[in-house]
């Protein structure tokens, strides 16, 4: 049974730039507690730590111990951990990426961190950095139809699965386009082809819904998917489109302003059983503080307001009491 007021609700450190150490403890010391404290003093408790931010699989154990400290001094509490851009599959860096992952999923649960996500998205292209928003132009394409590199996924995943659950954590796969997580079908089928409990997904259908291309509708996507949700993005955007035409736009947006109805998009949650960690995101402009109006929508008036009975949902949960307690 929960609450608006139970559920962590976390800021992705998106928005903060690299952080990552280049030289010694004390200067990685002070930019990481600076940044942390921005995000608490935009009134977040929670944070996921995103590994735009600092690559956690690459920090000692020195750093790590100073990155808690950090935490603690200022009053945040690490409720997810984001790992982006490394895909297990990568026909060049695949392993190099599988054995970052394992490194990350550890540190994680070094620092207490209940929920790990992942996903098949690679760096962005030179053409997709030269970009306003890197959506608008094409990057990798995972090969479906190849039954090898599918094999290769649900193995690889599956192994951090299994890590994962070894050191008491849950795995999310992150929902993102052209990928093997790029349509609730293809995401369903993986996660179910993996089978493991601790394997669910992370259904950020903002990375979907933002194509200048025809998409799924949202709500088709959110029903399919939500049964296997662990851990959750959340991000919006405007979007016009002119299918006769071929004319698609879209622009990030608050949550309450675009197209997925994210009041809808929770009931369906709730229905079916999620209870995981939200975590809020925007692309563009003042990040922090669009995030910190998307968690006062979400708490104030879309999460339930009065104790909740959830659905039954097909993967483990990371309890909202895991996280809080």
């Amino acid at each position: 049974m929960l609450s608006s007021m139970d559920w962590p609700i976390a800021a992705a450190m998106l928005s903060a730039g690299d952080a990552h150490p280049v030289g010694g403890t004390e200067a990685a010391i002070a930019r990481w507690r600076a940044d942390l404290e921005e995000v608490n003093d935009a009134g977040f408790t929670d944070v996921d730590l995103t590994d735009t931010w600092t690559r956690y699989g690459d920090l000692d154990r020195e750093h790590v111990a100073a990155l808690r400290a950090c935490l603690d001094e200022a009053g945040m509490r690490a409720a997810s951990l984001s790992a982006i851009r490394r895909s297990v599959i990568d026909e060049r860096h695949g392993a190099e990426h599988l054995a970052y992952a394992h490194r990350t999923i550890d540190v994680a649960a070094e620092l207490g961190i209940p929920v790990v996500s992942v996903g098949l998205h690679r760096a962005l292209t030179a053409a997709q950095r030269e970009q306003l928003w890197f959506w608008t132009v094409d990057g990798h394409r995972d090969p479906f139809g190849d039954d090898d590199a599918w094999a290769l996924a649900v193995a690889r995943l599956r192994e951090l699965g299994r890590h994962a659950g070894e050191v008491g954590l849950v795995l999310s796969l992150e929902l993102y386009e052209h990928t093997f997580l790029g349509s609730a079908e293809s995401s369903v089928r993986l996660v179910e082809d993996i089978g493991l409990d601790v394997v669910g997904l992370n259904p950020d259908i903002g990375n979907l819904i933002r194509l200048h291309e025809p998409v799924e509708d949202w709500r088709a996507i959110a029903e399919a998917i939500m049964p296997y949700a662990n851990f959750w993005h959340v991000k919006n955007y405007t979007r016009d489109e002119d299918v006769a035409r071929g004319f698609f736009s879209t622009v990030p947006t608050s949550l309450e302003l675009g197209v997925i109805d994210y009041r809808e998009a929770v009931k369906i949650a709730l229905r079916s059983g999620f209870q995981g960690v939200i975590c809020v995101e925007h692309y563009g402009g003042d990040g922090l503080s669009v995030s910190a109006t998307n968690r006062d929508y979400l708490r104030d008036r879309v999460l339930p307001r009065r104790e909740y009975a959830l659905g039954e949902s097909r993967v483990r949960q990371t309890h909202v009491t895991e996280v809080t307690r």
